[in-house]
């Protein structure tokens, strides 16, 4: 009898243990699942606010400022499809959360079907717009590496999506819903890859293992591969974790989905600050852009007519005005791209002149000197750049180039 009494307060201990591995294990992925999908509405908010935005007020060159070769002129095609793709990345993004809630899909199965058949055809178009957009010849940043993990991403879209879809119609609802968890993982792959990059901004307190210019280096081709990849891997743990008796196992999982929630929090919050609030922030600035008033002049009547609107505009009405440094910095970007280098240079000294302590605008000045091939010029900036922000290290980078024998 006392051993029968062991062997059932064993039994209960355990049993006890398991319930608490498996509270743990349910209350990780859930955590990590909220903050994610906090993540990915508030970039997806970002999207339609941002690009929609200037584009219902037909300013779709401002897609520019925050996409390489975003908008192309004259290529009709590749901009509609690169259109497309926005769109329905706003859209997708939205309904996927929606689709992963089970009380969302026990008490409105009806929604949870349709909005299902609209994520996977959406997500087949981006799959195709991707693949389209990379293997076109039009000029999207950075290389070859990247190029081709974009395109992995795009076929694995396309999988995903059609296996998901084949369970559903064959009523395996266990298998559709692991290929449907796949899918919802491989299509945030651009936004994984913006939070890892921020969260790597966060660590290491800015660029590190990657030229800014070119978007190149390892890191770079580490996290086009890693955005889909690892959590992909993540989730094949969860689900053999899930399948799987063990409460140590379960309690490894669960304090790996914390670990992880906390990353993915961390870089949902510098992803936010430093690349989505901007953007929605000017969407909804009801000021005009210097920006583009200036290059309107430019285009018609030359940079010294835009120099003297600027400053008559600064002195009589500079609260109608969007004034902000990046404005100047943006239209001088515009100009360098464009190879009219005099004119960057004026437009950027007018800058440096309007926030002397900004080692960015210096930095511009600096950058515009030196591709219009004023050397003394571009070390005297890049030197002055240092003296404003000691840690910079393009600054650093350029003034070691520009002094190599």
């Amino acid at each position: 009898m006392a051993s029968s009494r062991v062997l059932n307060a064993q039994t209960r201990d355990w049993y006890a243990l398991e319930n608490v591995a498996n509270t743990a294990l349910k209350a990780g992925a859930w955590s990590w699942f909220i903050v994610a999908v906090a993540g990915q509405w508030i970039f997806a908010f970002y999207i339609a606010a941002h690009y929609g935005g200037t584009a219902l007020r037909g300013n779709f060159q401002a897609w520019n400022k925050t996409l390489a070769n975003g908008w192309v002129a004259g290529n009709s095609i590749g901009n509609a499809a690169l259109a497309l793709h926005l769109l329905f990345a706003a859209i997708i993004t939205l309904s996927g959360a929606l689709q992963l809630l089970p009380q969302l899909r026990s008490r409105f199965p009806i929604f949870h079907r349709w909005n299902g058949r609209v994520y996977v055809v959406i997500a087949f178009v981006m799959g195709l717009s991707a693949l389209y957009l990379t293997l076109s010849g039009r000029k999207v940043v950075g290389d070859w590496t990247q190029h081709l993990a974009v395109q992995i991403n795009a076929v694995l879209i396309l999988f995903c999506a059609a296996v998901a879809w084949r369970y559903a119609l064959a009523r395996d609802f266990k298998t559709h819903s692991r290929w449907a968890l796949r899918l919802f993982l491989v299509v945030g792959g651009v936004w994984f890859f913006r939070v890892g990059l921020m969260l790597s901004f966060l660590i290491f307190k800015g660029p590190v293992g990657f030229d800014p210019d070119t978007f190149t280096g390892p890191l770079i081709t580490f996290l086009t591969l890693a955005q889909y990849l690892v959590p992909l891997a993540v989730l094949e743990l969860y689900l053999r974790t899930k399948e799987r008796p063990g409460a140590l196992r379960r309690f490894a999982m669960a304090a790996t989905l914390f670990v992880l929630t906390l990353a993915t929090g961390a870089g949902v919050f510098a992803a936010t600050m430093g690349m989505w609030v901007p953007p929605i922030k000017q969407s909804f600035d009801s000021r005009n852009s210097i920006a583009e008033t200036l290059s309107g002049t430019i285009a018609s009547s030359g940079v010294d007519e835009a120099e003297r609107q600027y400053r008559f505009i600064k002195a009589a009405a500079p609260a109608t005005y969007n004034l902000d440094e990046e404005q100047l910095n943006s239209l001088g970007y515009q100009l360098l791209h464009a190879k009219k280098f005099k004119d960057a240079i004026r437009i950027f000294q007018l800058n440096v002149e309007a926030y002397p302590q900004s080692a960015n605008a210096c930095d511009s000045l600096a950058e515009a000197y030196m591709d219009d091939g004023d050397k003394p010029q571009a070390i005297a900036n890049y030197e002055k750049t240092l003296q404003l922000n000691p840690k910079s290290r393009n600054a650093v980078k350029m003034l070691q180039k520009l002094n190599a024998p």
